[in-house]
């Protein structure tokens, strides 16, 4: 279940039928261990994936096309390895289905099957295409900032807080977040949003830890769940929630989403880049 023994990076032959056997699963507890997180989780949220290639045949033989969204719940033991989902979404090309929900029910039941937990599926036909969202993530825009750095490996300590004045609740945006497949090296271009209660977070400090993250290899699941934590032990904030928006590849955008508190699930809307 490593990355190495993945379909990443490797020449494959793409098959047009249904193979439930294509999806690969990566193990969460690998990833947070690397970050210190081996007893109860510190947060709760959902991976919300969105899948721009998705087709499939009716009985008949006319093909029908759709967006897919996939909500997968933050303590599943398992995560999809992303080129493996590409791979599987694209065995229904030539799969004859009676419905778009028949295709929503065995997609639920697979990647549920695979990631241990009940991941929600969701289809959106064509009809409804123009009732999707563009929009850009609210609050203070951390680019705004002019400032000198020269760090591009994760480093907390560029993390701190005025842990001695009054608390304060804000949200903060940047555009700014890039890291890399741990397999492929290929660069994972990302915006992210950051909103907390409690001591005042540095804004220079937190960009300079945000832009760090430009040469780290790392699934975006994980970079995500290390700067909740980082955030977390360095700032102390009582209320904190991370959401990043990654740009697609594959067909597949992945955008998790972490909280210590409860508020609603994030909207989905796709960002310009998206």
């Amino acid at each position: 279940m490593t990355p190495e023994q993945s379909t990443l990076g490797k020449p494959v032959e793409y098959r047009d039928t249904y193979d439930a056997g294509l999806l690969f699963p990566i193990e969460r507890s690998r990833g947070r261990a690397e970050i210190g997180l081996t007893g109860a989780l510190p947060f709760f949220g959902m991976d919300i994936w969105n899948a721009y290639e998705l087709s499939w045949l009716t009985p008949r033989g006319k093909p029908r096309v759709a967006l897919l969204t996939a909500l997968v719940p933050a303590d599943s033991p398992n995560i999809v390895e992303s080129k493996s989902f590409k791979l599987y979404l694209g065995s229904f090309a030539q799969t004859r289905l009676e419905s778009a929900e028949q295709l929503s029910d065995t997609i639920r039941r697979d990647v549920s099957a695979l990631c241990g937990a009940p991941v929600q599926i969701r289809i959106t036909l064509p009809d409804a295409f123009g009732e999707l969202v563009l929009d850009e993530l609210a609050g203070v825009d951390l680019d705004r900032l002019d400032l000198d750095t020269d760090v591009y490996m994760p480093d907390a300590n560029l993390l701190s807080a005025r842990l001695d004045e009054a608390p304060v609740e804000e949200t903060l945006v940047s555009n700014l977040l890039k890291s890399n497949c741990p397999v492929t090296g290929q660069p994972d271009w990302g915006s992210v949003q950051i909103r907390y209660a409690g001591p005042q977070i540095d804004q220079a400090g937190l960009l300079r830890y945000i832009v760090s993250y430009r040469m780290h290899t790392g699934f975006h699941e994980q970079c995500v769940e290390r700067i909740f934590t980082d955030i977390q032990r360095h700032c102390r904030p009582t209320q904190l929630a991370v959401y990043a928006r990654y740009t697609r590849r594959g067909g597949l955008d992945i955008n998790p989403f972490r909280t210590n508190f409860s508020m609603p699930l994030p909207d989905n809307a796709r960002t310009a880049r998206q």
